[in-house]
């Protein structure tokens, strides 16, 4: 769309082109809902990579992306827990297996920028959806709909405005939402490592007295990407390394699994830092992704979340559409809200409580954590279900991301 068009009118404006947004807009309008995508996409090369897990890559099929995005990822079959922490209550390594709760893979494993690509090339020919590509600078909700005013001068009208534009979300400000905010003393490393010996689809995170050090299945069987969590100094003196040194102290700290590593893709030097809002909607605005939560780059939770906050808020839409109501009434977004608080709450707490218990050297934590995972280990209907919960909750589980859904369309 040209600068400075004045005026689209739709029911749903998604405000943020990056892989929750692009999902968003795409469900809804996939769903017969007149859509609009506002924003700019500019990919980071940081070294990230994104664990789809399950209910994610159902989602990504629905949505016509994942013939895309499969041919790049490396599945997760096995989830290997090292406790590297020196506790006197160190228990033995722990693995887990998609196998045992009938799931070829936990999810699958790929470079963040080429999910959003797939995803923006599949927004580019859905009908149903106009894209504008322009920041939205800010949004004012009226009584039938928000009018977006955007960077280039130009202004949008919808129903519905979704908010996935990021951590510091501007429509998030402006609407007054509070949220709760906080740091860890701690940054992490990512980038993409090439190593001698096969990872065989087996993720591998050590757990240290610095938070987890994690190897994750990259496609090609010789290739994984690295997410590394360190006191901000250590990180810093890492992220100071050439690629020899950074590729010589990774190799180190992996005790050799994966033989000789080297450095193979971009970095990232990433904050620890969290964030909740105390409820993901406003008048006319629903709250999506990193405008509603931020996690650590810890147990793939993260894109995962914002994820189902997108395919749940399409579920609401649609019906909302289905029946002639407005997707921006408070009926909807009360009922979009109920939903996902108590799911961001877990997730966020259980995060949390991981990497705090890391941090700490008392025995009383130490002996709780060690035996959380024996129980996880030894326990088989234990191990099962926290499987099955961290692929996907039990409950309310979005219609595209249900392995027993019908139809697509709501």
């Amino acid at each position: 769309m040209s600068a400075g068009t004045t005026n689209p009118q739709v029911e749903v404006a998604v405000v943020g082109a990056g892989a929750a947004g692009l999902a968003a807009a795409l469900a809804c309008a996939q769903a017969g809902v007149p859509t609009a995508l506002v924003g700019r996409h500019a990919p980071v090369a940081d070294g990230r990579t994104v664990a789809l897990l399950d209910g994610s890559v159902r989602f990504l099929k629905a949505l016509g992306a994942w013939d895309e995005v499969g041919v790049k990822a490396s599945p997760l079959c096995t989830l290997q827990i090292v406790d590297d922490t020196g506790s006197l209550f160190r228990p033995p390594p722990a693995r887990f297996n998609s196998a045992e709760i009938g799931l070829d893979a936990f999810g699958w494993n790929v470079e963040s920028s080429h999910l959003v690509a797939a995803l923006r090339r599949c927004a580019r020919s859905q009908p149903n959806l106009t894209l504008i590509e322009s920041d939205a600078v800010g949004a004012v909700p009226g009584e039938a709909a928000s009018r977006i005013t955007l960077a280039d001068g130009g202004t949008a009208e919808a129903r519905l405005v979704i908010g996935a534009d990021g951590s510091r979300s501007p429509l998030r400000a402006a609407s007054g939402v509070s949220v709760r905010e906080w740091t860890y003393p701690q940054s992490a490393i990512t980038t993409i490592l090439a190593h001698t010996k096969p990872h065989g689809d087996v993720s591998t995170e050590f757990h240290t007295r610095s938070g987890p050090f994690t190897l994750v299945p990259m496609s090609g069987g010789f290739r994984s990407s690295l997410v590394w969590v360190a006191g901000k100094g250590q990180a810093e003196q890492l992220a100071a390394m050439d690629d020899a040194g950074l590729g010589a102290a990774v190799e180190r700290q992996a005790r050799g699994m994966l033989g000789t590593m080297r450095i193979d893709g971009p970095r990232g030097l990433v904050p620890m830092r969290g964030l909740l809002v105390t409820t993901p909607v406003s008048a006319r605005l629903a709250l999506i992704g990193e405008a509603a939560h931020v996690f650590p780059p810890i147990g793939a939770q993260g894109l995962n979340l914002g994820l189902r906050d997108a395919a749940s808020l399409r579920d609401m839409v649609a019906r909302a559409h289905r029946d002639g109501r407005d997707p921006g009434s408070r009926a909807v977004l009360s009922a979009y809200a109920g939903g996902r608080r108590i799911d961001a709450a877990a997730r966020t707490a259980a995060v949390d409580a991981l990497n705090r218990s890391l941090l700490t050297e008392l025995l009383p934590l130490d002996l709780a954590r060690g035996l959380g995972l024996l129980a996880m280990a030894h326990l088989g209907p234990l191990r099962r279900m926290v499987m099955r919960e961290g692929v996907l909750p039990r409950f309310g589980a979005p219609e595209l991301m249900r392995a027993d859904r019908r139809a697509a369309s709501a």
